[in-house]
Order: C-alpha cells, then sequence, then structure tokens
C-alpha cells in the first residue's frame, strides 16, 4: 500500500523503455540510412546487418560489466551509470558524420541495455515486498515494449537523428529520479550499512507497516553468506540456482525470438502474406503489450510456472504450424537479402511482382497468425518470467555476478542467432529455423517441469532456504 515503493519501481524500469527503444531503433533508422545522399553514411547490406545486430554485442558487454558493478557500486549507482554509455551512444548517432559512428553509438546503447537488463530485475526483486513482487517484476518488460512502441510511433514521423535525441531523454529522467530514490535493503546490509538498510526499508515499507520483521529476515539470511570460494560453488546452494537461471535465459533466446522479430517482414513476405509492411511492427508491438499485461496481472495469481507451460505450449504449436506450412508450401531455400528493410524488399512489392498478383487466401494468414501467437506465448511467460525468477533464485552472494552472466550468455546467443539465421533459411529454406526452434519449445517445457521451482508469493530469504536445505521453502525465524 506503501506508493513509495512503485515510485522507486517506475524510476527503475525507465531504464528498460530506454532499452526497448534502443533495441528496434535500427528497425527505423535502417531505411532512412540505406536511401541517404550522403555516401559517408549511406548503408549497405552487410553494414546494415552489422548495424542491427551490434546492439547484442554492446548488450552482452554490458551484461558481463554489471556482473562486477552489481556488487562493488551496488543495484542502483549500476542503473545510473548505463545512462551514460546510453547518452554518449545516442550523441554519436545523432551527430553521425560517418558511418563508423553509428555503429559505435549502435554498440554504446546496447552497452546501456544490458547493463539495465542485468541490474534492474534484481533491484526491482530486492525492494518489492513478496506479495506484489510478481506483478512489479514484470515491470521491466512491459515498459521495454512500450519503449518500442514508442520507437516505433515516434519513426512515423521523426528522422533517425531526431530518433536519437528523443532516445536520451528516458535515460536521463531515469537518472534524475534516481537520485532520490534508496538503494536495495539486501545489498546495503550485505556491505554492512545496516543503518541505512534500515531508512530504505522504512521508506519502501512505510513507517507504519512490520518492516522490522523483514529487516531481521534479511539480515538472518545475509548473515548465513559469506564471500564465495569455488569450493561453494559447487554446492547445490549456490550451482543450481545459477544454472536454473543461465539455461533458461539460454533456452529464452534459443526459442528465436530475436531473429523472429528482427526479420519479421522478410519473413512475412517469404511467406507470402498480403500484409502490408508499415503495419507489421504496430501488430507484433500491441500483440506483445497485451500478452505482457496478462502475464503481469497473471503472475501472482496463477504462479511462474503454469505460465511457462503456456508459454512454452503455444509457442511449440505455433512454431510446428509455421514449420509445417513452409514445409509444404512454396516457401524454398534461395537467395535472401539479408533485411528487415522496405529498401531490401521493394523489388517484391512492385506491382507485378507474384506477391502483389497473387489471389488473396486465407491460407496466408497461416503465418501471420502464428507469428502474432509465438509473440503472445513468449512474452506472456518465457520472456519476462525468466528475468523475474533470476532476480529471485540467484543466492545474494552471487547474484550481481551471475545475473551479469546470464544477461551475457543470452546475449551473445541472441547475436549468433540472428547472424546465422538467414545464412540457414538461404541454404535449407524457411521451415528449417522454424523446425529447430519447435524442437526447443519442448525441450524448454521439459526443462521447466524439471528444474524450475515455483516462486510465487514466496520471500527471497525462503527461495534461498528451498536451495539451501533442498526440501522446504520454510525458515525459522530468530528471535527478535
Amino acid at each position: 500500500s506503501n506508493k513509495r515503493l512503485f515510485l522507486a519501481v517506475f524510476a527503475a524500469v525507465l531504464g528498460n523503455f530506454n532499452f526497448g527503444f534502443s533495441l528496434v531503433y535500427a528497425s527505423s533508422a535502417i531505411p532512412q540510412l540505406t536511401t541517404i545522399d550522403n555516401p559517408n553514411l549511406r548503408m549497405n547490406t552487410l553494414i546494415a546487418s552489422w548495424f542491427g545486430s551490434m546492439f547484442t554485442l554492446g548488450a552482452a558487454a554490458g551484461g558481463i560489466s554489471a556482473m562486477v558493478l552489481n556488487d562493488m557500486i551496488g543495484r542502483k549507482l549500476s542503473i545510473m551509470v548505463s545512462a551514460v554509455p546510453s547518452t554518449v551512444g545516442y550523441l554519436l548517432m545523432g551527430s553521425a558524420q560517418a558511418v563508423w559512428m553509428l555503429l559505435l553509438g549502435r554498440f554504446l546503447t546496447g552497452f546501456a541495455g544490458g547493463m539495465t537488463a542485468a541490474s534492474i530485475p534484481v533491484y526491482v526483486s530486492e525492494i518489492s515486498h513478496p506479495k506484489v513482487r510478481g506483478t512489479l517484476g514484470s515491470c521491466p518488460q512491459i515498459t521495454a515494449v512500450f519503449g518500442a512502441l514508442a520507437l516505433y510511433a515516434l519513426g512515423l514521423v521523426l528522422p533517425w537523428r531526431w530518433l536519437a535525441v528523443a532516445g536520451e531523454v528516458p535515460a536521463l529522467i531515469m537518472l534524475i529520479l534516481l537520485c532520490f530514490m534508496p538503494d536495495s535493503p539486501r545489498y546495503l546490509i550485505a556491505k554492512g550499512r545496516g543503518e541505512q538498510a534500515l531508512k530504505s526499508l522504512a521508506w519502501l515499507r512505510g513507517s507504519g507497516s512490520d518492516y522490522m520483521t523483514e529487516y531481521y529476515q534479511i539480515e538472518e539470511s545475509v548473515s548465513m553468506q559469506a564471500r564465495i570460494t569455488w569450493a561453494e560453488l559447487g554446492t547445490p546452494f549456490y550451482y543450481k540456482p545459477i544454472l536454473i537461471s543461465v539455461v533458461m535465459r539460454f533456452l529464452q533466446q534459443m526459442t528465436g525470438i530475436t531473429p523472429i522479430l528482427v526479420y519479421l517482414e522478410p519473413i512475412f513476405n517469404m511467406s507470402k502474406v498480403i500484409l502490408p509492411g508499415q503495419y507489421d511492427a504496430t501488430i507484433v508491438g500491441a500483440v506483445r503489450l497485451v500478452s505482457v499485461l496478462i502475464a503481469a496481472s497473471l503472475m501472482d495469481k496463477a504462479g511462474r510456472r503454469i505460465l511457462l507451460f503456456t508459454s512454452g505450449f503455444l509457442m511449440f504449436l505455433s512454431m510446428l504450424v509455421l514449420c509445417l506450412y513452409t514445409l509444404y508450401t512454396s516457401c524454398p531455400a534461395h537467395n535472401v537479402n539479408l533485411t528487415a528493410i522496405p529498401s531490401g524488399l521493394i523489388a517484391a512489392q512492385e506491382p507485378g511482382s507474384p506477391l502483389q498478383t497473387a489471389s488473396p487466401n486465407l491460407v496466408t494468414l497461416i503465418p501471420l497468425i502464428s507469428t502474432m501467437v509465438i509473440i503472445f506465448g513468449y512474452a506472456m511467460g518465457w520472456g519476462p518470467i525468466t528475468w523475474l525468477l533470476m532476480s529471485e533464485i540467484l543466492p545474494l552472494g552471487a547474484r550481481g555476478v551471475a545475473s551479469g552472466l546470464c544477461v551475457g550468455v543470452s546475449w551473445i546467443t541472441a547475436f549468433i542467432l540472428t547472424q546465422v539465421f538467414m545464412t540457414v533459411v538461404e541454404t535449407y529454406g524457411l521451415f528449417a529455423p522454424f523446425a529447430f526452434f519447435c524442437v526447443i519449445c519442448v525441450i524448454n517445457l521439459i526443462f521447466t517441469g524439471a528444474a524450475v521451482p515455483e516462486t510465487r508469493g514466496r520471500s527471497l530469504e525462503e527461495i534461498e532456504n528451498y536451495f539451501r536445505t533442498g526440501r522446504t521453502f520454510s525458515i525459522n525465524h530468530r528471535s527478535c
């Protein structure tokens, strides 16, 4: 009931808004940069593909750097520091006079995104009350989707330079607001700053709440942990939650969500969907927004595991339908221009092309509907819940390092998949990657049933006790 908690979460997740904005910045910038008059800025297909994927390399580097910063300077300061590479990156792109400035700016905004991706979920989880942690834990995903929608909307009216200027605004607002927000009580206790932790908890919970009981629970949990040694990493208390988090982030990207979003328009054109390209991003963004809002409302009601099962099953079915559709219709292997950019598809959209002369057929709606179900399923479960679980189950002593490792693994996987996707399509046809993604969805379902614990309604201390004992969430509170 304390509104200050929601203010702190809002201030933090502005970094995710900036993340969503930056991730899809290339979708609006590339079409303009491939036809620009300035030869120093004009991009060919190869440079455009690097401009699109450079964000993932930066995000991987930013996630790895967060491994150190999260435990060195704290979660809140790590989020605030991310505003620096973000602002510099957008300044470089907005004032670019050469392609290298665009590529470097894209890398820096990705670096900032990787830092926030590793820090914000941990910060939100550690300051949230257990009864609303699920809902608040989905806020990073929701605001990232809003950031992407904002980019798509502004891209209809603003040129690429002004889009870069607009990208600086969320990070600067976040930086100002976080100056007035408290740091994580768990981090402060771990650093021996108990008095500041008590003030932080009182600010977040309200002076009239029973925050002292929660303070002693956190203190007891922290006191049971010391500096991690290599030998301790071999104990189930550490390696199980770390392994679960890393594998979930790996499997999340292996579903192919990043290349599907990046190459959405070529996929639609190759599968002969009769759909104007300018509506693709709007449809996908709307579906993503609806699904993450549904997931947020169900997170603390249905539980994490049931949403993961539902998400994985929806993605499996839609991937299977897409695989069969592309296998038994005319979507053969052929030379595909690496683009989600209109300039690379003009030939396919001109009057007289096969796409335009084909009679409208309801069957061609199958890939569109299937893709929408993929996006819906992902954003309802495997999108937000992997972030939430990572922040919930990682032990405090390894949370900063392990969260950075998870983000690094996630974005390196995304970069590799995005680079090889079109090569596979050119060689084997469109059905091949979807057949692979379909198998991954089955593995996701098996992994969820075998390894993922249900954390709904549990405090972080109870979750840590589950991995410490291997049997129960219940903990014995010491007398105060």
